[in-house]
């Protein structure tokens, strides 16, 4: 690594967005031949930081250097005539198109798929990728698709690559395919910047760890010389608990049966295949599986928002009756007890109501409760408060319009109404996607108070470390089919990722 003139030279940037101050006068370089992870809690300015180098924001105040030569980076267009490439979490692939198409859409000139085709061929051989120029984008994974993209950026000349959570959907094994292509385009000379919040994947990949804490630079230290207690003490500014502590589950009872469960989207794609298993009471089970699984029909199946084809889904109560909850409402299944908390990429799409309050959206859950014409607000008001309070929720007021706030609070708002309306079973997906470390931390303590409290959590999770470490059992699911299940205190996280891509595995 050349520390002589940085690629990237960024002084006293500065952005805000009305009375936000997202970014307050941020120093930051990165160097050539050099994997950077930057960090910071959700709204610390991260991605703002990020996007007014790749040209999408326009700093307030501030200048940027690229090579030592001071530039202004206007637009996206600039940026990559700059050579500076952002991949971001979510995709930006016509699914039509096959790999060259999409790598070629944009570029000036004559289109010359051939040619195009020889050049991403070319490049795949540089760097280590494996993709078919040919190959439709609806055909790819989520690995293939990332790999499309970053492939993209490098055709266009990028030399400075930016990533925003590269790993969020990735298997253990597809994470180190990703590791070993930064590792080689660093020792090709290429200055990367990796935005992630899964501590492991910073002290594996990266040679230098930079912090910002509510918008401000706190510092910068070489990767090998911290830890992540460390680094998780700079980005919160005090000490956090990093152990999730994992209890024996106390007298567990069978709460949620399901049995041969198929389930087919509305376009006919069998989503889910002859699923079996037993969720309990006072136990956590996990579910594992790469992105589009059958993870969210499942959850969307035994809370009565997906169609079902065959099978059953057997709600047992405290009280020792059974209920079968195919061909019940959501509302019908909700008063029985059994609460959803999913959390989608478009968190405001399901569950919240982007215009309305706080306070409002958790009277979505009590309205019905009252007795004359007119709604009751203290309750949901109370409940609200203890919301904001228990899960730290950045808020100007209760009042305040879900809406407004940053996409960790929504997703801390919709989590929290969920738990406290005290359902026996508790149902979350993806509840820590997006979550800095300090959030995510109370998230899992407060499903360990309801496993603890004798409710049957169902995790839906993405970083099989923390499920390990959090479920009791780990259900792992392959293209919609169970391919098996295994205790979390016997579970290694090499055998998940191939029970992810291979039906056929251990069930207890």
């Amino acid at each position: 690594m050349s520390e002589t003139i940085p690629a990237v030279s960024l002084r006293g940037i500065t952005k805000t967005f009305g009375p936000v101050k997202a970014n307050d006068h941020v120093d930051l370089d990165v160097y050539r031949g050099e994997i950077l992870a930057l960090l910071g809690e959700n709204g610390s300015g991260k991605t703002t930081l990020m996007n007014m180098l790749s040209g999408i924001y326009f700093p307030d105040e501030g200048t940027i250097a690229i090579d030592g030569r001071p530039v202004v980076i206007d637009s996206p267009h600039t940026a990559m005539q700059l050579g500076i490439g952002m991949i971001h979490q979510h995709f930006k692939l016509v699914d039509v198109f096959t790999a060259a198409e999409n790598v070629a859409l944009g570029m000036p000139g004559k289109l010359d798929l051939k040619e195009t085709a020889r050049r991403i061929r070319e490049i795949c051989a540089q760097y280590g990728f494996d993709v078919d120029p040919n190959q439709k984008v609806y055909e790819m994974s989520v690995s293939e698709k990332q790999t499309v993209e970053i492939v993209k950026v490098l055709y266009r000349g990028a030399d400075i690559l930016i990533l925003d959570e590269p790993t969020a959907v990735l298997t253990p094994q597809e994470a180190q395919k990703l590791f070993n292509v930064l590792h080689a385009m660093r020792c090709d000379g290429k200055a990367i910047v990796i935005i992630t919040h899964k501590m492991h994947e910073v002290l594996a990949i990266s040679d230098r760890v930079a912090v910002l804490r509510k918008g401000s630079y706190v510092g910068e230290t070489r990767t090998s010389q911290t830890s992540v207690s460390d680094m998780t003490t700079r980005m919160v500014g005090h000490s956090v608990k990093l152990d999730i502590e994992r209890k024996k589950p106390k007298n567990p009872e069978p709460r949620i049966e399901v049995s041969h469960l198929s389930v087919r989207s509305a376009e006919g794609v069998l989503k889910l295949n002859d699923v079996s298993f037993t969720a309990n009471s006072g136990e956590i089970l996990g579910i594992a599986g790469i992105a589009g699984s059958g993870q969210k029909e499942l959850l969307e199946a035994i809370a009565g928002l997906q169609r079902v084809e065959s099978g059953s889904i057997t709600y047992c109560s405290p009280s020792g009756a059974r209920e079968e909850l195919i061909g019940k409402s959501p509302l019908e299944i909700s008063r029985l007890g059994v609460g959803l908390s999913f959390v989608p990429e478009d968190r405001l799409g399901m569950g919240l109501v982007g215009s309305m309050s706080v306070t409002d959206n958790m009277m979505l859950r009590t309205y019905r409760s009252g007795h004359t014409a007119f709604t009751r607000r203290r309750q949901p008001r109370d409940i609200a408060k203890h919301v904001v309070d228990d899960l730290q929720v950045a808020t100007p007021s209760l009042r305040t319009q879900v809406q407004q706030l940053s996409g960790g609070n929504v997703q801390k708002v919709l989590v929290g109404r969920e738990i406290t309306s005290a359902p026996t079973v508790l149902l979350t997906a993806y509840a820590v996607r997006g979550l800095d470390i300090n959030s995510s931390y109370v998230i899992y303590d407060l499903l360990n108070r309801q496993k603890e409290s004798g409710v049957a959590v169902i995790y839906v999770g993405e970083d099989l470390d923390v499920l390990i470490q959090l479920a009791d059992r780990i259900l792992v699911l392959c293209g919609g089919e169970v391919s098996g299940i295994v205790k979390g205190t016997k579970a290694k996280k090499k055998e998940l990722g191939l029970m992810m891509t291979h039906v056929g595995g251990e069930r207890i």
